[in-house]
């Protein structure tokens, strides 16, 4: 009798202690389907944009509204691609635990979510910054969720295709900040885009078991000996160095941010060579590693010899 008790007990607890972890399980997912670590790059970016087009920081409201909308834009385009995904990231180990294959959140949950984060971000950026800032969050949440997304289960140049919406936050900051674009956003947009081939290759390389799972045509699951994926790597690489010099032509930045740009540019090239010769997991995560540090070092550079 006294253990019927104590596993009804037992029982009651955990009943308890599941009801009272719910809300938060579910907050948790809501926050996980806008891939906050993935989108704090594109705010950080945006931000960098911002800084190399202002002339003065006096105005701190269209800074804030610059980096709210945009990341509640891009928050919006994660958790839309992740509805239209839904059924193939149950495939792949990488993404079979995300809510929406798991089972945690309803799709027309995930979609209502999505469009309002969207929609919010786009019009705050419309209201509060300018027409400009609003019509490029726009152009890179329909690109995204309706070209890139779709795109990836058809063609191996949905990489190329889905670097241009990921160039153009910076772009918009630039355009939050000036209101116009101009010579030195070609600069900015193109160390973006040019950064993310080789960055998005190499991970494309340690999941394409997983990609190949999910029936999408990323290039290392088409080109079987990757040679053409090597190609691709070190040809973006080494493009990268010479347009990562067009802020000084520009006058945007001086002397340190070149050194640092042909050091960097250099480093990096290097590992994207690397990768090409072995083409294995080993060199692909380094790669990887490298392009994580390379960006964020680069743009800082940049930030520091403007000032």
């Amino acid at each position: 009798m006294e253990s019927a008790t104590l596993v009804a007990d037992m029982d009651e607890a955990i009943a308890v202690s599941r009801a009272a972890t719910a809300p938060a399980t579910r907050i948790g997912d809501f926050v996980a389907l806008t891939k906050p670590r993935m989108n704090f790059l594109v705010v950080v970016t945006t931000g960098v944009g911002y800084f190399m087009a202002a002339r003065g920081w006096n105005d701190w409201s269209r800074l804030f509204n610059t980096l709210a909308g945009t990341a509640l834009t891009a928050a919006g385009a994660s958790v839309l691609n992740q509805y239209a995904e839904r059924d193939f990231d149950a495939r792949m180990v990488r993404t079979q635990d995300r809510p929406l294959p798991a089972g945690r959140v309803m799709p027309i949950e995930a979609l209502m979510w999505g469009v309002l984060l969207a929609i919010v971000g786009i019009l705050e950026l419309g209201f509060f910054v300018n027409l400009l800032t609003a019509a490029l969050a726009a152009f890179t949440l329909a690109s995204y969720v309706l070209i890139y997304t779709p795109l990836k289960r058809y063609s191996t140049l949905c990489t190329i295709v889905g670097a241009i919406p990921g160039a153009v936050p910076i772009v918009m900051g630039w355009a939050a900040a000036r209101g116009s674009l101009s010579p030195e956003t070609v600069a900015l947009f193109g160390i973006l885009f040019l950064w993310q081939m080789p960055h998005f290759l190499a991970i494309a390389i340690l999941y394409r078991d997983d990609y190949a799972a999910g029936g999408f045509k990323m290039l290392p699951v088409v080109d079987t000996t990757l040679r053409t994926t090597a190609g691709q790597i070190v040809l973006y690489a080494a493009a990268l160095i010479p347009v990562s010099l067009l802020p000084t032509l520009f006058h945007t930045a001086g002397v340190i941010y070149l050194t640092a740009a042909i050091a960097l540019g250099a480093i990096f090239a290097g590992f994207g060579v690397l990768c090409a010769i072995s083409r294995a997991r080993a060199e692909a995560r380094q790669l990887f590693l490298a392009s994580i540090f390379y960006l964020p070092l680069l743009l800082c550079v940049m930030m520091v010899d403007k000032i």
